[in-house]
């Protein structure tokens, strides 16, 4: 049946499944046969031998000989085929690449041939996984679709990861499949243990790879799906203790050169695994800090959700010694003076992990408070009060205000009867 037909004269019409290339899936234009008594379309099948195989692709039969022998009575067929559509109409049996949409039977189709021999060829299964790839794009009902499937189609996928990247071909696999899984984001415990399994060094690796190497989407994509396989202290500790992990993620949080996407992506896995207080420490000692730093002290225009996360990366960090002395200390507190231009600037929320920074750091710790002062902080804490945050950052901005000295009558306008809960 056609796709689409109330917009389009244009149809795609059912193919009979002998007219297709077993390699392409494509109507053949010119079926040539093997010794095997295979029928291939011409273009694929000497791709194949070209490529340096010496079977054939759907028996993995070894070739007597490479002989390609036309196989005219099929030619005749598929014209026959292709000229009784009528007149008045004009199917595409090879709409342009990139263009035609597979059903959900072809992908079925695709699947089973990415689980045969067949797929030992980088070709074909890049060829299949561009498919699958248009396939998800499509609707979210096609992404329904493949998320539910067993888990050997993840299993096969996390295999694709887990190969050496060697060669272009490998690497372009890699980031296929891990463009795959961050759409179609798998069961989490289960995709966590797949790849991770045996400590994950070559799937953490092949990311690591994917964020050096990949472009811009590509690195997005590799670094949500470390973030949705960190789902317990294990896994947390697992990805973020690879070698190369957190210093290439922290590299992405670079305001003047990343895309307002990766940062955001980077500093949700960052959020994601610097829970566990030995990541924290990690993240502090990689200098997360000062990045953080850069985008809260940055004139440009800077997206509400990367300030937000900014913040609540620098409130789990704030909790740590050595993040405290890395924020009051480095650059004289210029960290907590970004911090304090944030309150009431951005975001209810942004304004809420900015005021419980500043009381983890000067009510709990007494430190930082001369930054504080200096960006005129008493002033915005003063109309935090009034505003609609929650009581307790009301509560925590009064705090703020009696540890920074001032008059306790300038309080007495916003005193009230509520009891003060702790943040930690």
């Amino acid at each position: 049946m056609g796709r689409h037909d109330d917009e389009t004269e244009t149809s795609y019409i059912t193919v009979p499944s002998f007219f297709k290339c077993p390699i392409s899936l494509d109507v053949m234009t010119s079926p040539v046969s093997l010794c095997t008594g295979v029928t291939y379309d011409r273009a694929s099948i000497q791709r194949w031998l070209d490529g340096g195989n010496n079977t054939c692709p759907a028996t993995m039969q070894l070739l007597k000989t490479q002989d390609l022998v036309p196989n005219l009575t099929l030619q005749r067929l598929i014209k026959l085929w292709s000229d009784s559509s009528g007149p008045g109409s004009s199917p595409i049996l090879n709409p342009p690449s990139g263009t035609k949409v597979p059903t959900k039977e072809e992908v079925n189709e695709s699947l089973n041939r990415l689980m045969t021999t067949l797929s030992r060829d980088d070709d074909v299964r890049i060829e299949i996984l561009t498919r699958i790839v248009r396939f998800l794009k499509d609707s979210d009902t096609n992404r329904e679709f493949l998320k539910k499937k067993k888990t050997e189609f993840i299993t096969l996928l996390v295999g694709i990861i887990r190969m050496k990247t060697t060669t272009k071909k490998k690497m372009e696999l890699v980031l296929m499949a891990t463009k795959i899984l961050d759409t179609i984001k798998p069961d989490r415990e289960t995709l966590s243990n797949l790849m991770l399994n045996d400590d994950g060094g070559d799937c953490l690796t092949a990311m690591l790879l994917a964020i050096r190497r990949g472009d811009q989407d590509s690195k997005i994509e590799a670094v949500r799906v470390l973030d949705w396989i960190s789902y317990d202290a294990r896994s947390k500790l697992l990805v973020a203790e690879h070698d190369g992990v957190l210093t290439e993620t922290i590299k992405l949080i670079n305001v003047t050169d990343s895309d307002p996407s990766l940062i955001e992506a980077s500093l949700s896995f960052l959020i994601t695994i610097s829970k566990s207080k030995r990541v924290g420490s990690k993240l502090i000692a990689a200098k997360v800090i000062s990045k953080i730093k850069d985008i809260l002290m940055t004139t440009e225009m800077t997206s509400v959700s990367v300030t937000e996360k900014s913040l609540k990366l620098l409130e789990t960090l704030s909790s740590k010694r050595e993040g405290r002395a890395e924020m009051c200390g480095e650059d004289n507190g210029r960290c907590v003076e970004g911090v304090v231009n944030k309150l009431l600037k951005v975001s209810t929320a942004a304004t809420e992990h900015a005021v419980t920074i500043l009381w983890c750091l000067c009510y709990v710790f007494r430190e930082g408070t001369a930054a504080v002062e200096r960006s005129n902080g008493v002033t915005k804490l003063l109309v935090v009060i009034q505003s609609n945050c929650s009581v307790m950052v009301r509560q925590m901005a009064k705090d703020l205000i009696k540890v920074l000295k001032i008059n306790s009558s300038a309080l007495s306008a916003y005193e009230t009867k509520t009891t003060h809960i702790m943040p930690f």
